[in-house]
């Protein structure tokens, strides 16, 4: 089983990217970050001839979350609990498993936060610890749960190309940092990093600068495992193809593997 998590910056400009990915690559769950377009103007026809079902909430210009399935999603929930919110950032569904289990898969697009002394991280702190506590009620009622998305955070030095240089910044301070750990402890694991150990892999760039040219990137999309599914997974990779495609998104997909 395959669970991949792509930030693609804009599905209206990138449909082709992510219709040509999944045929070639075949996920059981693509979940897609950064939307940028109202649930009105979702291509679910085009996910449709490629067999896969569209749950999604939208909205214009900004955020916005999708999950492509092979089998239809149930249980579909597109508001962060306990959470008032009009930006479409969380959703979450169930998705049935070949063993007859059922899999909790929860995608996000974290608050990017801007800056430590902003308005918009605090919002983004408010935003993860409710995220936090919506992680332990879904862990609690689901062993087989998979979190994903875009987190605007790097777990550690190791997924930052010049941790001297961006050490105490947004995406890459102490603050950030141990908020995502407070979330991990809740019962989620890395998976990435479960099979990775070395650093210089990452999965986002900048446009300016040839960041990509240059591997100046960082590492802020994950596919976080509950131990279950962590006993399940088999590989993690970051597919950089679409990276060096024509318009290519800042961001490239996160992949994980599951023997279920």
């Amino acid at each position: 089983m395959k669970i991949v998590s792509w930030n693609v910056n804009s599905l209206r400009v990138r449909v082709e990217h992510v219709s040509d990915w999944l045929k070639t690559n075949q996920p059981d769950l693509l979940c897609l970050q950064e939307l940028k377009m109202p649930d009105s103007e979702f291509p679910s026809e085009v996910f449709t001839e490629l067999g896969y079902h569209s749950a999604f909430t939208g909205q214009k210009t900004y955020n916005g979350v999708a999950i492509l399935s092979k089998q239809p999603l149930e249980n579909v929930v597109t508001d962060l609990p306990d959470f008032e919110d009009p930006m479409r950032r969380y959703i979450a569904g169930d998705y049935s498993l070949e063993n007859g289990e059922t899999l909790r898969i929860v995608n996000v697009y974290v608050p990017n936060g801007q800056a430590l002394d902003s308005d918009k991280f605090i919002y983004k702190r408010a935003w993860f610890e409710k995220l936090r506590l919506a992680m332990r009620a879904t862990l609690s009622e689901n062993k087989n749960t998979v979190l994903v998305g875009d987190f605007n955070i790097t777990p550690s030095d190791l997924d930052v190309h010049a941790p001297e240089k961006w050490a105490g910044k947004i995406h890459c301070s102490d603050i950030e940092r141990l908020m995502l750990q407070k979330l991990m402890s809740e019962g989620l694991y890395d998976t990435y990093r479960h099979f990775n150990k070395e650093g210089d892999q990452f999965s986002w760039w900048d446009y300016r600068g040839a960041g990509y040219r240059a591997n100046e990137g960082l590492r802020i999309d994950l596919v976080l495992s509950s131990s279950a599914m962590l006993d399940k997974a088999t590989d993690s990779s970051i597919d950089e193809t679409p990276r060096k495609l024509e318009r290519p998104s800042d961001h490239t997909p996160a992949i994980a593997e599951y023997l279920v």
